[in-house]
């Protein structure tokens, strides 16, 4: 039998089993009922094997393609973790090479540097990443989704435009799926000594919690001089996915399907998480009054999961990373024009979970929980401020859209609800008290 196949073979009979604990793996939720490949590419045919392998993974109704990168030298068969096969994809990118259906292509203009080792990072959760040297990051999307990869469309539309926060899109892998094409993965310039916003901001969480008696703004940790400039910056990606893509104005039937959108998400939550229901009627009520925003509301491109986890710090100032949206929504929602101000509502909720992280599992502490409000509150304030000095006419200071704002910052809180309840039970505490706190509920 020829060696490919065997390999394979052995890949796909093993993954029912080992799916549910790969972190990029996203069906968590139900078991794997089937598994089976739908195309096999072989990359490398000499000892050690190198396989490109595209599977279907069966679970209940639900049917989904993820990629695998596999060898018969390496452990569980996993291909990522081998320094000198991993960097036969930067080869393969260098030469704009094509095998067995797989498009190897690096972006015009860009000379890359071959023969270099490749290495996993371990900080993704829906994908996997091998940096190469100090100078290229490849991710390879672990589950494909058919057409271009938003991710990739908007770092090559930002980059068009001269953008300046974010990493240059150096190279691409495509293939295809259904017919059509899927970006398989895609290369960018590499910044070893970036830091990303999350542990920066908690960090600063712990330099307040460690003080007795100072407030935010005098600790030496503070973190508002940072939270504006990242305000600053998404304000201007906001712009510049303008400037290359364009904009648009919801009418009235873009606004009644998102209130629709989020109260049908509001009724599905609720009936999984009890704890959500005293809350119900005063986010119906905050849904609603979001068709009362005065004035046009602007749509266009936007990030589309945007969090403290996906911004860097570096020394030039502040990047936003991983355009693809939600991982788990459909592709057509996060290739869908939407409000810049949901973007802003999910940086916000994320100053929230920084604020309140170390709280988590701990027994109530008043003076801990007022220190969380205080650090949260003025940081979120730097940010739409910033946010507001930099934002493009066509939308604004997000300050002057205050129901709209909040709906979405609501409805990310709810979706936040059906996350912690269902992966995280501990954590549930974090958005059930932003929303009381957020509708006025906690004060009642």
């Amino acid at each position: 039998m020829n060696a490919p196949h065997d390999l394979v073979d052995k890949v796909v009979a093993e993954l029912p089993g080992r799916l549910p604990s790969q972190r990029w793996f996203g069906g968590k939720d139900r078991p794997v009922t089937s598994v089976r490949p739908l195309r096999t590419c072989v990359l490398s045919a000499a000892e050690p094997l190198l396989v490109h392998l595209v599977v279907e993974v069966a679970q209940a109704d639900r049917r989904e393609p993820y990629q695998l990168l596999v060898t018969d030298q390496a452990e569980n068969y996993d291909a990522t973790g081998e320094p000198e096969l991993a960097g036969r994809l930067l080869d393969l990118i260098a030469e704009n090479a094509s095998v067995d259906g797989l498009a190897f292509e690096h972006e015009p203009d860009v000379e890359l540097q071959t023969g270099l080792r490749g290495r996993p990072i371990t900080s993704e959760q829906s994908n996997t990443s091998l940096v190469f040297g100090s100078q290229y990051i490849l991710k390879l999307f672990r589950k494909l989704t058919l057409g271009e990869n938003p991710d990739l469309v908007l770092h090559r539309a930002l980059h068009a435009v001269g953008c300046e926060h974010i990493a240059q899109p150096l190279g691409s892998i495509t293939g295809s799926l259904d017919g059509g094409i899927t970006t398989v993965g895609m290369l960018q310039q590499f910044l070893p000594d970036a830091v990303d916003g999350w542990a920066m901001a908690t960090t600063s969480v712990r330099d307040l919690m460690a003080e007795g008696d100072l407030h935010a703004d005098e600790v030496g940790g503070d973190f508002a001089g940072e939270a504006q400039r990242l305000g600053q910056a998404v304000a201007t990606v906001h712009a510049d996915l303008e400037r290359a893509l364009g904009t648009e104005h919801a009418d009235a039937g873009d606004i009644e399907r998102t209130v629709r959108t989020m109260r049908t998400r509001l009724d599905a939550v609720v009936e999984s998480v009890p704890e959500l229901r005293p809350y119900v009627p005063a986010l119906r009520e905050a849904f609603e009054q979001a068709r009362d925003t005065p004035g046009a509301i602007a749509i266009q491109h936007i990030h589309g999961d945007l969090h403290l986890g996906q911004v860097l710090r570096t020394v030039h100032g502040w990047l936003l990373i991983d355009f693809e949206g939600e991982p788990g929504a459909p592709i057509a929602e996060r290739t869908a024009l939407r409000s810049p101000l949901r973007d802003v509502a999910g940086m916000l909720r994320s100053f929230d979970y920084a604020a309140h992280q170390l709280l988590v599992g701990q027994p109530e502490d008043h003076q801990l929980t007022v220190r969380a409000l205080e650090w949260s509150r003025r940081n979120r304030a730097a940010f739409t401020e910033g946010y507001a000095e930099a934002a493009a006419s066509s939308v604004g200071d997000p300050r002057g859209r205050g129901y709209l704002l909040r709906a979405f910052e609501l409805d990310k809180a709810v979706y936040e609800v059906a996350y912690e309840h269902a992966n995280r039970p501990e954590w549930l505490t974090v958005p059930l008290s932003s929303i009381a706190r957020i509708t006025g509920e906690g004060t009642r």
